[in-house]
């Protein structure tokens, strides 16, 4: 049986789309897993005083993509990098985000890698 050149273009085609489609969607479940695990890692990790900062985190699909932020966002900053105290002398800094950061970014890229794989 004889086949048409251009069917067979056409056929890679429609499957490189599928294939495309499948692991663009698997992209998104992962970037969504992701996003909200470090959510609850950082909920756990963050100081807390009265707690409202630590409840503050939450993941938002801003534009395509999942972003990870604090409500109360001008303390993210101050508790990450330290900060001078008003009287004089400085307030350590307490580094609970970067460490999540890198998790994160690790827990992105095996999942995307996986998500290739099949």
């Amino acid at each position: 049986m004889a086949i048409n050149i251009n069917q067979l273009a056409d056929e890679i085609n429609k499957q490189l789309r599928e294939y495309a489609d499948g692991v663009g969607e698997e992209m998104e479940k992962v970037a969504q897993k992701v996003a909200k695990d470090g959510v609850k890692t950082l909920k756990l990790r963050s100081p807390k005083d009265t707690g409202k900062y630590a409840a503050g985190w939450k993941a938002t699909k801003v534009d395509g993509k999942w972003t990870v932020h604090n409500r109360i966002y001008q303390l993210t900053h101050l508790l990450e990098k330290g900060h001078a105290k008003v009287g004089g002398g400085r307030v350590a800094a307490r580094v609970h985000i970067k460490p999540v950061e890198e998790q994160m970014i690790d827990d992105y890229v095996q999942g995307v890698e996986e998500a290739i794989k099949r």
